[in-house]
């Protein structure tokens, strides 16, 4: 377990080996605990230019607004890539911890060493990325489940989906595994999209049945702003 930072805006490393290690390790980074949490998943992959604009938009104006006014922090992948760097980047000027949860071969960080060929760079605008064990895509969603717990100890928290691929449905059913609401954001494609169609009846995908079955699974449409905002308030303020 360990800590260090990186400097040059780049987000401080935190490496465990265990998940009975994360709180302690959070605690010896200052990441802020007995917060609420929104989680954010999925990818961006496929979305052209005006969806892409379109959801930027909904990240600045309704999501970073919502993680500041309920005092949260938010949890993704950590990536310089998709909806991580666009959370990133909307970040900028707000205060929050933004910490993102990676396998330590998948990604490229000061001093690391073997990575994966498709290894990604760190989002420069998060606060903290927490390390964890693994070499491929995918052995991080347990983990940033449980990231996300570990921060919110006991204080509400939330997972939204957005576009999307093969890991998205393992991170949508590891949030509902801990029985932490998520909210399917319609019209971004992929995952979501095949997830919002089994909602109201068309399921070509089981996974997508299954997050769509779910009583803590709710769909919004990305561009309903104010629906995306009661779903986040009702849950972070613990309105429910």
């Amino acid at each position: 377990m360990g800590a260090q930072g990186t400097g040059g805006g780049s987000p401080r490393l935190i490496r465990v080996g265990d998940e009975a290690e994360v709180p302690a390790a959070l605690d010896a980074a200052a990441v802020p605990r007995g917060v609420p949490v929104l989680v954010l998943v999925g990818g961006a992959k496929g979305m052209d230019e005006q969806a892409l604009e379109t959801l930027a938009a909904v990240l600045r104006d309704v999501v970073v607004p919502c993680v500041d006014r309920h005092g949260a922090a938010a949890v993704d992948g950590g990536t310089d890539s998709g909806v991580m760097r666009m959370l990133g980047r909307a970040r900028a000027g707000s205060g929050f911890a933004l910490v993102g949860v990676a396998a330590a071969e998948t990604v490229r960080v000061p001093g690391g060493g073997r990575v994966i060929d498709d290894a990604a760079d760190l989002e420069p605008h998060h606060t903290h990325l927490v390390l964890v064990p693994g070499d491929a895509w995918g052995d991080e969603s347990p983990w940033l489940a449980g990231v996300a717990d570990a921060i919110a100890a006991g204080r509400p928290s939330l997972t939204v989906v957005v576009n999307g691929g093969e890991i998205t449905y393992q991170d949508a059913l590891a949030s509902l595994g801990r029985r932490r609401p998520v909210v399917v954001l319609a019209g971004t494609g992929r995952a979501a999209d095949a997830i919002a169609g089994a909602r109201s009846g068309s399921a070509d995908d089981p996974r997508a049945a299954e997050v769509a079955a779910s009583p803590l699974t709710q769909v919004v449409a990305v561009g309903d702003a104010d629906a995306l905002n009661t779903a986040i308030d009702t849950v972070l303020g613990d309105l429910r």
